[in-house]
This record gives C-alpha cells, sequence and structure tokens, in this order.
C-alpha cells in the first residue's frame, strides 16, 4: 500500500539505537511528508473548477481512453501506406506496453483513488478501476508522444501536447493526485523509448 504508517506523537521523533529501524522511521517520515503535499494539492486543484474547464477535461480525459487510442491505431493502420503501418504499429505497441506497466504498478501498490481515501471528495470522472498510482491514461498519453516524437505532420507536438491536457485533467477532474501523474508520465517515457526500440 502507499499509504504510510501514522506517526505516534513525539516519541516517534526519537531515534531508536538500532540505526536500520531509525532508517525506516525517517523514510517513513518523508513518505507521510510527500503523500500530505500529494493531497494538498489534488485539494487546491479543484477550486480552479469550473463548467468549462471541467467540460474540457472530460473530453481530454475520453481522448486518452483505451477506447480512443485503439481506434487511432487501427485509423493509421487502414491507411494501408507505410508510415502510416508505421505509426500505427508505434502507437500500438506504446499504448499498450504502458498500459501493462502502469496496470502491474497499480495492482502491486494499490493506491486507493482520491474519491475513496478523501472524506467528502467528489471526482467527477467515472474511475476505470479503483487504484490510482500511477495514473493508467498518463502513461499511455505520454508513450505515444514519445513514440510520435519526430513524425512528420506535426504528430510529435501535437501527442506531446495531447499528452500534457490528458495529465492535467486527471488531477483537475480528481481521478489521481499530481504523483500519480508524474509517476504516469515516467511509465510512459519508458514505454515509448521500448515501443521505438521495438518498432525502429
Amino acid at each position: 500500500m502507499m499509504h504510510p504508517s501514522r506517526e505516534t506523537g513525539p516519541d516517534a521523533l526519537l531515534l531508536p539505537e538500532d540505526g536500520g529501524s531509525a532508517a525506516v522511521m525517517v523514510g517513513e517520515s518523508a513518505l507521510q511528508r510527500l503523500l500530505s503535499l500529494d493531497e494538498a494539492l489534488l485539494v487546491a486543484a479543484q477550486r480552479l473548477r469550473r463548467p468549462w474547464r471541467t467540460a474540457l477535461a472530460r473530453a481530454l480525459t475520453r481522448l486518452g481512453d483505451a477506447t480512443s487510442w485503439t481506434a487511432a491505431g487501427l485509423a493509421l493502420l487502414a491507411t494501408s501506406t507505410p508510415l502510416g503501418l508505421h505509426l500505427g504499429l508505434r502507437l500500438g505497441a506504446a499504448a499498450g506496453l504502458a498500459t501493462l506497466l502502469s496496470q502491474a504498478v497499480k495492482r502491486g501498490l494499490a493506491r486507493a483513488r482520491p474519491d475513496s481515501a478523501i472524506v467528502g471528495f467528489e471526482a467527477l470522472a467515472a474511475n476505470p478501476d479503483r487504484f490510482s498510482f500511477p495514473s493508467g491514461h498518463t502513461a499511455a498519453a505520454v508513450a505515444v508522444a514519445v513514440a510520435f516524437a519526430g513524425a512528420p505532420f506535426g504528430l510529435g507536438p501535437g501527442t506531446a501536447a495531447l499528452a500534457a491536457g490528458i495529465a492535467l485533467s486527471r488531477v483537475y477532474l480528481g481521478a489521481h493526485y499530481p504523483l500519480d501523474v508524474v509517476a504516469g508520465a515516467v511509465l510512459g517515457l519508458l514505454a515509448g523509448i521500448a515501443a521505438r526500440l521495438l518498432v525502429g
């Protein structure tokens, strides 16, 4: 689980004679501060909610769904051109690897979604699963952006901008903590690089 143990009071700050235990306590304290900051940033982002921003964020999130990536990949493959086939294969490899990596980490760490972990918190998007860390939408979007870097017709910058929008939308809608999105971006970077190696 992502959530560290709660501190037990002033005594928790005392360093025990066991150096290993002291290191664990310091690590848990640092993790607790990081998670507290993560939650505070998420809550602060909700103050930016406006109807038009919510509509835009929901549209961006839908563009980052597996259905949208599948449709885009099939459309590229359907062109039957060398470029279309190449990009379609890269997209499929990037999004597929990112999804596999993010789902594996999600189920290994099992961090709860914000609307389950924070009392009174309301998410503006349906959750595809109950695990928060990392963001699968962000991982797939960044992976495709990396896979398309250098592609013609402005696809590289276009997918990079789309990935940034999808990442921000996940925090704005309350589906993920900021740290989930950062981790998803890292996994997406790795998946995108792997896709470029697989589909040269």
